[in-house]
């Protein structure tokens, strides 16, 4: 996928964040747009953004978790413009609390958006994008899925799951001589409002902070806007990367998760530890 011109990408959580910043920046550079959301509001905010750049643009409420109507979401957008090129599955929700407090059925939620609403696009898209010619699957993992971090079980597991799952397909891909390929992101802090609308457990209190503490310092930290993240994010894309780390932070972590496991995992209690 040497250029976007012309082709079509299909956007899952599109109504914020990285999502809208990666379907301005496509519509930019003349790429027609399917995108999604469950905020319907968010998503039509992003679509007035990106009507204006004479590319069409079709949009659908959507819950990533649901298999059928991720599928039907898949036919939808070939269905309105002949053909998809690319799938981000970028859509992902947060939680916070420990192993032991955190509910299942916030678990199953998290995991229901951040790692089985990815398996679902790629299966849906991928017939199509092979149809298409040419395409390429783009997975959106996180650095918590380079290195675990205490009150973030449920997230390091589905996000180090998609890095899994992707980096398969890519193999995958390349054994059968495919004309898609796929490439797994791990973004940083980015400044987006995953943080102010994650579902914390007050289990979290035992690390010395509370859900605005986690909002607060997840602001302090995030360095890097989702317009720059979508422009290394298509930069990994053009150049056909199996991983890309977006962000300064990212590749911090990318170094931490190559450490002896005792060292890093170490360093974050004594640093849990003095904060609480």
């Amino acid at each position: 996928m040497k250029q976007f011109q012309g082709r079509v990408a299909a956007i899952t959580g599109a109504g914020s964040g990285i999502g809208r910043a990666l379907a301005i920046d496509l519509a930019g550079r003349g790429a027609h747009l399917a995108l999604s959301d469950i905020d319907e509001a968010g998503l039509a905010e992003t679509v007035g953004r990106c009507e204006g750049a004479g590319v069409k643009v079709t949009s659908q409420r959507l819950d990533v978790a649901d298999r059928e109507a991720v599928f039907a979401w898949a036919d939808r957008a070939v269905d309105e413009h002949g053909q998809v090129n690319l799938i981000f599955n970028n859509a992902g929700v947060a939680l916070g609390g420990t192993v032991e407090s955190q509910s299942i059925e916030d678990f199953e939620w998290l995991m229901g958006v951040n790692f089985w609403g990815v398996v679902h696009g790629t299966q849906a898209f991928l017939p199509k994008l092979k149809a298409s010619g040419e395409g390429h699957v783009i997975n959106i993992s996180s650095v918590f899925g380079l290195v675990s971090i205490p009150s973030q079980s449920a997230y390091n597991a589905a996000k180090f799951g998609v890095r899994g799952f992707t980096d398969a397909l890519r193999m995958e891909l390349e054994i059968e001589g495919a004309c898609v390929s796929s490439t797994t992101i791990h973004p940083g802090g980015i400044k987006t409002n995953i943080a102010r609308n994650a579902r914390i457990d007050d289990s979290v209190k035992v690390f010395g902070a509370s859900s605005g503490d986690t909002a607060a310092d997840f602001d302090k930290l995030a360095k890097t806007t989702p317009a720059k993240a979508a422009q290394q994010i298509l930069a990994a894309v053009e150049q056909n990367r199996r991983r890309a780390l977006i962000g300064p932070d990212a590749k911090l972590f990318d170094l931490a998760s190559r450490l002896p496991a005792g060292v890093y995992q170490r360093a974050l209690v004594f640093g849990a530890k003095r904060r609480r």
